[in-house]
């Protein structure tokens, strides 16, 4: 600590140490309040007012607990009881103090604006720019010319697919990442919808009749919908051959290529059922701002259903023989076909897509579970909870699938109080993109709540935001540009290439990942560029953290 004398006080500055983890976003007024402690002490830590330096909370430092997925020792110091809006922090005498962190109604509000621009910034056929928030970071219109279907495609030529969303820290643009991306944004806006529907992104479109979120949206969603072929069926990716270096997307002159699976009928079945589940909520969400657009999004739904239902699995294996850009492999397409078939119900009502629903959904039991959280590969949990939401549902069906949604949100809430991080991944769920995986615990808490409001479930959801927002073994926030220390060096071309030396905004890195090695894997984890498997972004991870942030705007 350094003194300092001020017109005759003494005063005693505490450093910030790393061994206080707090929220470094802050904590809603009404919830559960806890910081994490990795040093040896006892007795009690002060919650001080920044503005007045003002000691408003002596808080017990709780027992020692240790964490075996981190081996860190951690003691608990609960000030829940601290409701006034302000900016605090907690300091412990012989240790320090913690960043500075906020409480009030709206702390989330800026975190969510940067996470949902994260998007803008992912842009692939136009020029981008953060401005006016972060003007430095841009680049000119990207990818520009025509894609070429590859060999594995079953076409020839070329066909004009400017658009969507660079898919991670490569400029790869994948159908199956795509569908559980879109898919959980759209549901995002679409469960929030007074919340969202007046905010100002400041995107390009900004200021015309589609609300700027699902505006952002469908850049992505148009592109999905040039990769249905004629006959219903989607392709599985277009990329490039090979990864670029680390360059701008406007420095990537490198053609794009179309790519299917290689044989009859080339298109892919995950694909095209993902395509078809966003397509269908596409067409329930856009037709008060663009009723042509949705018109489109009902049609491209219908038509990939016909496909699916003409064509047996025909799934995406390895890359074809010249091609290595990301696989997205998926050898199980039936949560994809469930999915689709719910969001088709829950937009249409028609009988054939509840009938296909009720005949299928119970080959999994029970219907959700507390150890499997959504992702790409698997869409169960997207397929159930449509399904329980749609209006003119099978009444026991709906019931089953609420009653394992609050069973598998019991399992993670129980977990994550018992964690001494209070987060809920298990020691064998430090994989690649674990932080994704604690936002999308997280969602199923929150989508829990919404069938059945338990104080457990969201106060397990806010927890599980902040173990990303940096209440974590590295006292570091996993979202770049929020906190006060963050992740510097997400595996992301723009952030590496840009000459500037903070990382673009809003990006959550994966995070630790142990290889399957069980001894301390919440501990691997380095902020280096190079390390893909622990610092990629990737837009399937950013989703999650936009929908837990929007649940949690307040109105």
């Amino acid at each position: 600590m350094t003194l300092t004398l001020l017109t005759g006080v003494l005063l005693i500055a505490m450093q910030a140490s790393d061994q206080i983890k707090v929220c470094q976003v802050g904590y809603l007024p009404s919830e559960s309040k806890f910081a994490m402690l990795t040093a040896d002490a006892t007795g009690n830590a002060v919650i001080r007012r920044v503005l007045d330096n003002r000691s408003v909370v002596v808080a017990k430092i709780g027992e020692p607990t240790v964490d075996a997925s981190s081996g860190d020792t951690v003691r608990l110091i609960d000030f829940s009881s601290l409701k006034e809006p302000g900016v605090y922090r907690v300091e412990v005498e012989g240790v320090g103090k913690s960043f500075d962190f906020r409480v009030g109604e709206q702390i989330f509000a800026y975190p969510f604006r940067l996470a949902m621009r994260s998007f803008l910034g992912q842009r692939c056929g136009t020029a981008v720019s953060l401005a006016p928030d972060f003007p430095q970071y841009h680049y000119d219109a990207c990818h520009m010319a025509p894609a070429q279907f590859h060999a594995s495609s079953g076409k020839t030529g070329t066909k004009d697919m400017h658009g969507g969303w660079h898919d991670a820290g490569d400029f790869g643009k994948y159908v199956v990442n795509s569908g559980i991306t879109t898919g959980t944004l759209l549901w995002a806006y679409e469960l929030n919808e007074k919340k969202l529907k007046n905010l100002n992104l400041d995107l390009p479109e900004s200021g015309g009749k589609t609300p700027d979120m699902l505006a952002e949206i469908r850049w992505n969603l148009d592109w999905m919908l040039k990769m249905q072929d004629d006959d219903g069926g989607a392709w599985h990716k277009e990329t490039t051959a090979n990864f670029p270096g680390f360059i701008m997307p406007d420095e990537d002159k490198s053609p794009t290529l179309i790519i299917g699976n290689g044989q009859a009928p080339f298109k892919v079945t995950a694909a095209t059922a993902d395509l078809v589940a966003v397509a269908a909520i596409g067409a329930r969400l856009y037709p008060n701002y663009d009723r042509a657009f949705a018109n489109k999004c009902l049609a491209a739904a219908e038509k990939g259903w016909t496909w699916l239902q003409a064509n047996k699995d025909n799934n995406y294996g390895r890359n074809p023989a010249g091609i290595g850009t990301g696989g997205y492999g998926d050898s199980n397409p039936s949560d994809e076909r469930l999915w689709a078939a719910a969001e088709l119900f829950r937009t249409t009502g028609h009988k054939e897509f509840t009938d296909y629903f009720l005949a299928n959904y119970t080959k999994w039991k029970p219907t959700v579970q507390g150890d499997a959280a959504q992702g790409w590969p698997e869409l169960r949990n997207m397929a159930m909870w449509s399904y329980a939401m749609a209006k003119g549902a099978n009444r026991s069906a709906a019931n089953q699938i609420k009653t394992d949604s609050l069973k598998a949100a019991d399992a993670i809430a129980a977990r994550i109080v018992a964690h001494p991080y209070r987060m809920p991944l298990q020691q064998t769920e430090y994989y690649w993109g674990s932080n994704a995986v604690v936002a999308n615990y997280a969602m199923m808490l929150q989508i829990a709540n919404r069938f059945k409001p338990e104080v457990r479930y969201r106060d397990g959801a806010l927890d599980s935001l902040h173990y990303l927002l940096g209440r974590n073994t590295f006292n570091t926030s996993f979202v770049t540009h929020v906190g006060t220390k963050w992740a510097m060096n997400p595996h992301h071309r723009p952030s590496a290439a840009d000459k500037i030396e903070q990382p673009w905004p809003g990006l959550i890195v994966g995070g630790p990942n142990s290889s399957g090695k069980l001894d301390k894997p919440a501990r691997q984890w380095k902020d280096e560029a190079a390390r893909y498997d622990l610092n990629e972004n990737a837009i399937n991870w950013n989703a999650p953290l936009v929908f837990i942030l929007a649940e949690e705007l307040q109105p």
